[in-house]
């Protein structure tokens, strides 16, 4: 029986650094099924990097017209994910824009935030940027959006662990035994 795979979450920002703020969070759950949500600035939240906007393809004005409130977008994410951990690729940017989305909307994270990496035995985490990039071309996610991002995440750790298992267990044992 193939492992449970865990829930992935990716976030996109309108920029780096300090005055940066999440516009969208996407997740990829353990059943299939995805969340994306783009998440409406805050009257505070005005920093706007061009660059990270030719990543992402989200302006500010489509942000404005079409993002959800901040209050809905976190709610929505702890209702999804409420109790379990949770895994992305780039731990501390993610944690930084998730705190800020819950610092901001007076909400408290209700999940754990891990990296991913440390679900990967040495093979695996070898193996890794090459079986994205397969796993990219083969799901045919070309659009950068957060929930494209955390489905490639999870179907290349569902795809590493399958083709570069533990030594001596089975595949995913070792998720159980670091709970």
């Amino acid at each position: 029986m193939p492992p449970t795979l865990p829930p992935i979450i990716d976030v996109e920002a309108s920029g780096f650094g300090t005055a940066s703020y999440p516009i969208e969070v996407g997740v990829a759950l353990p059943d299939g099924r995805t969340y994306c949500s783009l998440v409406r600035p805050l009257a505070q939240w005005t920093h706007w990097d061009d660059s990270a906007e030719q990543v992402h393809r989200v302006s500010r004005n489509t942000l404005v017209k079409h993002g959800r409130p901040p209050e809905d977008v976190a709610d929505e994410v702890n209702d999804l994910l409420a109790g379990q951990t949770v895994y992305c690729d780039a731990w501390y940017h993610d944690l930084t824009w998730l705190s800020r989305l819950f610092e901001a909307t007076g909400r408290v994270q209700a999940f754990r935030l891990d990296d991913i990496r440390c679900l990967l035995n040495e093979a695996q985490a070898d193996h890794w940027n090459s079986t994205r990039t397969r796993i990219q071309a083969d799901l045919g996610l070309h659009r950068h959006r957060a929930s494209n991002d955390a489905r490639i995440l999870q179907a290349t750790l569902q795809r590493v662990r399958l083709d570069h298992p533990a030594p001596g267990r089975m595949p995913g044992s070792a998720q159980k035994e670091m709970r």
